[in-house]
């Protein structure tokens, strides 16, 4: 199979901000004196926001106003994220770069709605290294649902078939199987059950594994370099 995109999902794949997360989460919670399970919160990880609140809704009843504690965690990851800046995970540019080298078209898909995405990528000068950005609130159904990977496919001009998905969250991975894609897992919080490592085409363990993965399998395939077709 001739690849010729690679569809990156941004928190906790690119990002080293699902522990911000997490931390914003439980501070947001702790106002109310609750707690947050690790249980509970894998099961936020890769969801857009409405499907978010109805799993703390489901998980806390009454006891938390969800849209509340939504707003004071965004308010608290903000902060964070302006005070403290977001790492990138290891090897992110550099596998970025090989993409470059083999003419490979790059799209970031995430849940999260686009000023956030906009502001995580602008803070930490990734904006420009992709030509299509996908969101959550840009597509009706969130992860897993295929749409977010679709439109991004769509935009690139490029069909599903031929796309890469790099994911952290199992969400994410259905999505990408869902969209008829070839899902690479690269885990970060929560190890992968063993439905989810059957689903993808590979579990690889960083973005340095993941790079040096698609340098040998690029090298069987013939370059895009000089034959990228028009922006979608």
């Amino acid at each position: 199979m001739a690849y010729r995109a690679v569809i990156f999902d941004m928190d906790g794949l690119m990002l080293d901000s699902e522990r911000m997360a997490r931390d914003a989460w439980r501070r947001a919670l702790a106002d109310w004196g609750l707690a947050l399970p690790d249980d509970v919160y894998f099961q936020l990880i890769g969801r857009e926001a409405a499907d978010t609140k109805a799993i703390l809704a489901r998980a806390y009843g009454p006891a938390l106003p969800v849209e509340e504690a939504y707003a004071r965690k965004q308010r608290y990851l903000e902060e964070g994220m302006l005070h403290g800046g977001i790492p990138t995970k290891p090897g992110l540019h550099a596998l970025l770069d090989l993409l470059d080298a083999r003419g490979i078209r790059k799209a970031v898909a995430s849940s999260t709605h686009r000023p956030l995405v906009v502001q995580k990528l602008e803070l930490t000068h990734l904006l420009e290294r992709f030509e299509v950005v996908v969101c959550g609130d840009e597509v009706r159904n969130g992860k897993p649902a295929p749409d977010v990977f679709l439109l991004a496919a769509e935009r690139l001009g490029v069909p599903a078939r031929d796309c890469i998905v790099l994911e952290d969250s199992e969400p994410g991975i259905r999505a990408a199987r869902a969209a008829g894609m070839t899902p690479i897992l690269v885990p970060d919080l929560k190890p992968p059950s063993p439905e989810i490592a059957a689903l993808t085409h590979r579990v690889l363990p960083s973005l340095d594994a993941v790079r040096e993965y698609l340098a040998a399998l690029l090298e069987e395939e013939p370059s895009y370099a000089d034959h990228r077709p028009a922006t979608g």
